[in-house]
């Protein structure tokens, strides 16, 4: 690269690598605000997350996205199944793909079977917190028990993790602690909740 920028007239220096593989050294350089303007991080949650954190110099993070649907015990069934389909199965590899839904434990015993049927046509497997699992292994879906590590998980692929919450208060604590703030969603027929879930979730979509 260095040598690209010699034949197009630019100093060699303009673009410098780390090469060291010691992580340490991505610590210290969060904190050259001093000489560094910008930082665009690229690699998993982890590192956006602690550049996000941990970083004295402006980020931009982008590249990942860890993103959710929380379904409200007010939302009609087919719509929903419709949207969720969309979601995860246009196109699976890319960073706006749903990952994880959450759904009011309240319509569990009705949706989760209808969700099953819906995902076993469209080749989607699931992913089943313990308290979802019983009414989603009776279904026609590929079924599996997650793993605490799934829910941090960009699948880029026909995978979603289903867990129940009790309301929108927990479907948003879930989605601050998982979420990669780049696109999330609820689906309401409730204006008061559509409106607390944009104001409480950092999300850019």
């Amino acid at each position: 690269i260095q040598q690209a920028l010699v034949e197009c007239g630019l100093p060699a220096a303009a673009i410098q690598a780390i090469e060291s593989p010691d992580r340490e050294l991505v610590n210290q350089l969060l904190k050259l605000d001093r000489y560094v303007d910008m930082l665009i991080p690229r690699g998993g949650a982890g590192l956006h997350k602690l550049c996000r954190e941990q970083s004295t110099i402006p980020v931009i993070t982008g590249g990942i996205g860890v993103c959710h649907i929380y379904v409200d015990e007010s939302m009609e069934f087919e719509p929903a199944l419709k949207v969720i389909v969309n979601a995860k199965t246009q196109r699976p590899s890319t960073c706006n793909t749903v990952e994880t839904l959450l759904v009011h434990q309240g319509i569990a015993a009705a949706f989760l079977p209808a969700l099953s049927e819906r995902m076993k046509q469209v080749g989607v497997s699931l992913h089943a917190c313990p308290a979802s699992l019983p009414l989603l292994t009776s279904g026609p879906a590929n079924v599996t028990a997650i793993e605490a590590a799934n829910y941090d998980d960009e699948w880029l692929s026909l995978d979603l993790n289903v867990k129940l919450v009790a309301g929108i208060d927990d479907a948003i604590d879930h989605i601050r602690e998982h979420g990669t703030q780049h696109s999330d969603a609820i689906l309401t027929r409730s204006l008061s909740r559509a409106e607390q879930f944009v104001r409480e979730v950092d999300s850019s979509a």
